[in-house]
């Protein structure tokens, strides 16, 4: 089983959702975060005064899925996610060791 983490920009949360769907990758998670890379922030104006802001807002999607899946997740990702410009977004691969449902006990992969 792997754990993926991917960071994007808001407004392409619902594609990214969307595109996850399709791939039969259920059960994610969405965190609003901030955070920054190659762009180093931005400027932004507020009332009259332009102040530099080096937090941008991003979300945050967890997603376990089957080895076999990694793949095809990645790339739907990937697809919708993608702009071509600085601040699309990264994905991190995580080996995941185990995972239980609580509701049931089931464990591995039939608690996915």
């Amino acid at each position: 089983m792997k754990f993926i983490v991917a960071i994007i920009k808001p407004i392409k949360l619902e594609d990214v959702r969307s595109a996850l769907g399709d791939a039969n990758a259920f059960g994610m998670t969405v965190s609003e975060v901030k955070g920054f890379g190659r762009q180093k922030g931005q400027a932004v104006l507020y009332r009259g005064t332009e102040y530099k802001s080096d937090f941008l807002p991003k979300m945050k999607i967890e997603v376990a899925v089957e080895d076999s899946q990694v793949a095809t997740v990645i790339e739907a990702i990937r697809g919708v996610a993608n702009t071509g410009k600085v601040g699309d977004g990264k994905i991190f691969v995580y080996t995941l060791e185990d995972a239980v449902r609580i509701r049931t006990g089931e464990t591995g992969e039939e608690a996915l």
